[in-house]
């Protein structure tokens, strides 16, 4: 009897000590909060505004995405849509874009600016640059992206996304140790491997349709990313396929979510 009690203790033993070391892993495996055009769902924010930017690092959201376009005087600017109050943002000049007032009366940022606000801050800057209106358009943002990544040292806190397989093939060439994601959803985990990828990042019903491609992806040592995800069964079968990150317009709801299945 002494015995068998002795070989429990250290059976439990050993179990807790597995349950320290691994723990922190299981921490670490849960997906990452990746806050979409920045946290704009809340009181005094705005989509891809400053304000926005500086909410997701309030939550400690892993990341804060925005949209990156250009002026008609080849500024880079932030805006989702090629729109903004009729103005056309690739016709306008980013002086007159630049006073006009976002849904939380800021103005329109350029990417300095933004940039600039992000220095005190510790989120993620996901960067995705929209489907511009040629191929050297994009060639050129891209250029211009890149000397102010350089410039304010972003390296560690810059990703970058885009529907344009131009604009991702192209900074795989000008700068391969950036993560970069594609999002159109069209190719297999295998084809963005080949490319240069480090991981996909699609709409989540892509990911219904072909779940087998969280699993194929993380064997061939990519990352993967879904959006924009903001009802809650929907963020639960993303945390089921075992994602690496969720980009949603509710940061918070997911956080919480994520708080509670610990």
């Amino acid at each position: 009897m002494p015995n068998k009690k002795k070989q429990h203790t250290m059976k439990k033993n050993i179990l807790f000590n597995l349950f320290i070391l691994f723990f922190p892993i299981f921490l670490l495996a849960q997906p990452k909060v990746i806050a979409h055009r920045g946290f704009w769902n809340t009181k005094g924010s705005a989509q891809n505004s400053i304000a926005a930017l500086v909410k997701a690092d309030s939550i400690n959201a892993y990341g804060s995405e925005f949209d990156v376009q250009i002026s008609k005087d080849s500024v880079l600017v932030i805006n989702h849509d090629p729109h903004l109050w009729g103005y056309h943002i690739a016709k306008t000049s980013a002086e007159t874009l630049t006073s006009l007032g976002l849904a939380n009366r800021e103005a329109m940022p350029t990417l300095i600016d933004y940039f600039n606000a992000a220095k005190p801050l510790k989120t993620k800057l996901i960067l995705e640059l929209k489907s511009l209106e040629s191929p050297e358009m994009e060639s050129y943002a891209i250029d211009e992206i890149l000397k102010l990544v350089k410039e304010y040292g972003y390296e560690d806190r810059f990703e970058f996304i885009s529907f344009s397989l131009h604009a991702v093939k192209d900074i795989v060439k000008k700068s391969p140790s950036t993560p970069i994601y594609y999002l159109s959803g069209n190719l297999s985990p295998k084809e963005l491997k080949e490319i240069g990828n480090v991981g996909l990042d699609y709409h989540f019903n892509v990911f219904n349709k072909n779940p087998e491609w969280v699993k194929e992806a993380h064997d061939l040592g990519l990352k993967v990313n879904t959006w924009t995800v903001n009802k809650k069964e929907d963020m639960q079968k993303v945390i089921d396929l075992n994602v690496d990150f969720i980009t949603t317009d509710e940061p918070v709801l997911l956080r919480d979510l994520l708080n509670n299945s610990l």
